[in-house]
């Protein structure tokens, strides 16, 4: 039997965590990725960022509430703040 790679909530708030992101406990992936956003500044943007750009390119399946939460949260907060700062790449 094959089993795929998943990446589901407790991946996601695991990961934030270890970038140093306080996560609450039992947060759900929308509200650890509101969190995580907060009082975004560069070096929080460009570790979301890469976070965000490994997830998305790995191999593994992100469940669908994770990637709600990326495409809810995340990108448009990320997006944002490189607009806002006239950051043309946080990365």
């Amino acid at each position: 039997m094959m089993h795929a790679d998943l990446i589901d909530q407790d991946d996601l708030l695991g990961q934030l965590r270890s970038l140093g992101f306080e996560m609450p406990s039992g947060a759900t992936a929308e509200q650890a990725c509101a969190q995580a956003v907060c009082g975004l500044n560069e070096d929080r943007a460009r570790a979301l960022r890469q976070l965000v750009e490994k997830m998305l390119s790995a191999s593994a399946t992100i469940l669908p509430a994770v990637r709600q939460a990326i495409d809810q949260q995340l990108l448009p907060a990320l997006a944002h703040y490189q607009h806002a700062c006239g950051k043309h790449d946080v990365a």
